[in-house]
């Protein structure tokens, strides 16, 4: 259209001869009175509807012009099938929407019959003039269409909002939401649609970045959360923006153009670094969406890297620093998600959308058309040992290779990067090793790995590989042996049987582990001085029992029960966690489906209080009823039993991902009665009396560890604990007072056992024959025959 064309983003005087409805005027344009009919730029008003007409549809040989001028050729007479057609939509009536009337008023008091400026802004597809409205009041200059919406008269509309000004529509956008929030005029009776996210408010906190998961996710160490407990990392998702998916190489995902670029600039700018984070909002990821399995909950914030201090200007020191968010979707790295009404969203959306503008105009990144470089990895970790065999001489010949670490598997075996290669290997420490997940202290070495190198640049040494395709060797972070991190913080040990002549700076590592062991650190802590002893030229160590204090939380019978260590940061974590949580009503039935295996909150029967527990048996298919039963076993405490669907809830994976606190324990070097045997039951209450019942705390020393149990499924399963129990307060173990009671005897000896437990066997022995000699519990009729598994096969004559 040629008065687009030529007047567009110009301001044109006018006079408004009409207003047809809120947002529809028909002016004449100065100064050649042009006439024209305009819809208002970015919004609508409510419809005034069409009145019915009766009227006779007159004939007539000319039609006027846009201008009011006769046409110069004159229309014919209507048809038959024309005139049926006008009739019939004459006859229609279609009454007006709630607040037209009003909206087409607020429009004629302001501008009909006056002096406007319309400045056009584009043409809809029926060639429809769209252009915004401004008009003066004195001195003052105000947009019509703005406060048409500001004052809950006309709603913002996308597509012709796309023709205004960045400027504009953002504020026209604004003023429609706050209309909806306030339930404005024809917003009255507006329900905001279902959000799966929700504010965050005061969770800002300061910390080192552990981990770059992708380039819109970060693992940051919180400073105010002890070292080594299940809150002090904490995985912050940046708010607003998204990164192309990293893919996931177990389920063959290949990363998304820029991917890898994307975690790289994080990486190489925030790994070790302190930010500060100002967490913004959660939101839910259910099933529907695609993501997982079960439904989890992502925390979303903004995450700042501190400016070099220039000065003590206070507004440099009101802003945290530059918004990691901002540089990724600047340099093309990354998407602004753009929002639904009401969704929360970042504190810093705008800067956001201005970023993105940017690199979208310098063709940044995935906003232009190349490809991202093609990359490919040789991933050694999921390869034959042979391959890992095979590329071992490669890694010989250079000496010192660079690496980047990225994942820490256990405390002494990695997952690398090797970027001269285009490899990924998994190393571990030669001569160093640390407690295997599941054992004391495992943990703890993870966690302290994870700060000292994970995603770091190191260099390595290669030595050998194993024979399960895992290579061995040294690593160096900033110049340091790694392994001394572990061993001085006393996570870890030396091994005797590796060559100390192999292992580059074998003597700063004894350095590090005599250290540990003078200061009695972690798995040193019952370190006795001068226990080893010389055999073969080689030294060996003594075995050390590892020591706990515990309370005991639930009474098996045959001698088991459950234990809670005392003084554990985890158990007051996890305390603290539950006492946070504000339980809802009980779930609508349908909503959450619990299975076997799945960890809820569950209303113990005897004091009401929620605790953590696992689901032993759950109904077939889904919940029916809210009174329909579920056995649960309480993963903190040991106990089980059988509660309705109203009394358990959902729980957040913060809660439940951290490692149930009740250890399955039996005593060491007995054999008690079960309770279907005799004198069970007196040996399962002499039990809970001495312990359950006393409330006294204990010293548990681990004799041995059985993981024939497996994974804990309910009550009873998993990892369990052979130990001797004693009272702090006690002489004597709670092992031997029950052979004392003649509730229990003793094990089978063998004659290959350790000396150690020959010691306990024997000291155990003098109680066990008073029992007898006084004819006590079980051998009230004397001697009991020895049980099947003790029987060992007569030796036959040799012949001859």
């Amino acid at each position: 259209m040629g008065l687009l064309a030529a007047n567009k983003g110009k301001p044109m005087e006018a006079i408004v001869e009409q207003v047809r409805d809120g947002s529809t005027i028909r002016v004449y344009l100065l100064p050649e009175f042009q006439f024209v009919q305009v819809f208002v730029a970015g919004l609508q008003a409510p419809s005034m509807g069409r009145r019915s007409t009766q009227e006779t549809v007159v004939e007539t040989d000319v039609t006027s012009a846009p201008n009011g001028d006769a046409s110069a050729e004159p229309r014919g007479p209507l048809t038959s099938a024309q005139r049926l057609a006008a009739s019939a939509v004459s006859s229609v009536e279609v009454s007006s929407d709630p607040f037209a009337m009003e909206a087409k008023y607020f429009t004629e008091l302001r501008v009909l019959n006056r002096d406007v400026r319309i400045v056009l802004e584009g043409v809809d597809k029926f060639n429809n003039l769209i252009g915004s409205v401004y008009y003066s009041v004195g001195e003052t200059v105000k947009d019509l269409g703005l406060e048409l919406v500001e004052n809950g008269l006309a709603k913002y509309v996308e597509w012709s909002a796309n023709m205004m000004e960045e400027e504009a529509k953002k504020k026209l956008k604004a003023a429609e939401l706050q209309c909806k929030k306030n339930r404005v005029k024809m917003w009255a009776n507006y329900v905001p649609p279902a959000s799966n996210s929700k504010a965050i408010h005061d969770q800002n906190f300061t910390g080192k970045v552990v981990e770059v998961v992708s380039g819109d996710c970060l693992v940051v160490a919180d400073d105010s959360v002890p070292f080594g407990s299940p809150m002090a990392e904490r995985r912050v998702c940046l708010s607003s923006i998204r990164s192309p998916k990293i893919g996931n190489p177990r389920r063959e995902e290949k990363p998304a153009p820029y991917a890898r670029e994307a975690k790289e600039f994080l990486r190489q700018r925030l790994i070790g670094k302190q930010v500060t984070v100002q967490m913004e909002y959660q939101r839910k990821i259910n099933p529907a969406d695609g993501v997982a399995s079960d439904s989890r909950v992502m925390d979303f914030g903004s995450v700042f890297l501190p400016s070099p201090t220039k000065g003590d200007d206070t507004a440099e020191a009101a802003t945290p620093g530059v918004n990691i968010a901002e540089l990724i979707i600047a340099r093309g790295l990354g998407t602004v998600v753009r929002h639904r009404d009401f969704e929360e969203r970042s504190n810093h959306y705008e800067a956001l959308l201005a970023s993105e503008a940017r690199a979208i105009a310098g063709k940044k990144g995935i906003q232009s058309a190349k490809d991202s470089p093609a990359m490919h990895i040789t991933d050694l970790t999921v390869a034959s040992a042979k391959k890992a065999k095979d590329f071992l001489p490669s890694l010989h010949r250079s000496r010192r290779i660079s690496a980047v670490v990225e994942y820490v598997l256990s405390g002494h075996r990695f997952k690398l990067y090797i970027p001269k290669e285009t490899c990924s290997i998994a190393f571990a420490f030669s001569g160093v090793r640390c407690p295997g997940r599941g054992e004391p202290y495992s943990e703890e070495a993870i966690a302290l790995m994870r700060r000292k190198i994970m995603q770091r640049d190191v260099e390595i040494e290669v030595e050998t590989v194993d024979r399960t395709g895992t290579f061995l060797g040294s690593m160096w972070e900033a110049r340091t042996n790694a392994a001394t991190f572990l061993l001085e913080a006393g996570l870890a040990k030396m091994q005797t049987g590796f060559g100390a002549d192999r292992i580059p700076e074998a003597h700063l590592l004894e350095i590090a582990e005599r250290s540990a062991k003078h200061q009695k650190l972690k798995i040193w802590e019952n370190y006795v001085e001068g226990e080893e002893v010389v055999n073969s030229g080689s030294k060996v160590e003594t075995r050390h029992k590892e020591t706990l204090k515990v309370v005991v939380t639930e009474v098996l019978g045959g001698g088991r029960f459950y234990v809670q260590t005392v003084g554990d940061q985890k158990v007051d974590s996890i305390q603290n966690q539950l006492a946070s949580l504000s339980l809802k009503d009980a779930p609508i039935v349908g909503s959450f489906n619990p299975k076997k295996g799945d960890i809820v909150l569950a209303q113990f029967s005897l004091d009401n209080s929620w605790n953590r527990a696992m689901i032993v048996n759950a109904p077939r298919g889904a919940v029916q009823s809210p009174e329909d039963k579920l056995e649960v076993f309480y993963i903190d405490y040991g106990n089980q039993e059988t509660v309705s669907y109203s009394a358990i809830r959902p729980v957040e994976p913060s809660v439940s991902s951290a490692p149930g606190l009740a250890q399955l324990c039996r005593l060491a070097y007995v054999k008690v009665p079960s309770l279907e045997e005799d004198f069970g039951p007196e040996a399962g209450e002499y039990l809970h009396t001495v312990t359950l019942g006393s409330g006294k705390e204990f010293k548990a020393v681990v004799e041995e560890r059985d993981t024939s149990g497996g994974k804990v499924k309910g009550q009873g399963t998993g990892t369990e604990l052979a130990v001797t129990l004693i009272a702090l307060d006690d002489e004597i173990s709670v092992n031997a007072a029950m052979l004392q009671e003649g509730i229990a005897r003793m094990e089978k000896r063998k004659r290959w056992e350790h000396k150690d437990k020959q010691a306990a066997l024997d000291a155990l022995e003098k109680y066990q024959e008073e029992a007898r000699k006084s004819r006590t519990g079980i051998w009230q009729y004397g001697d009991i025959q020895s049980d099947d598994e003790d029987n060992v096969p007569v030796r036959k004559p040799g012949r001859g």
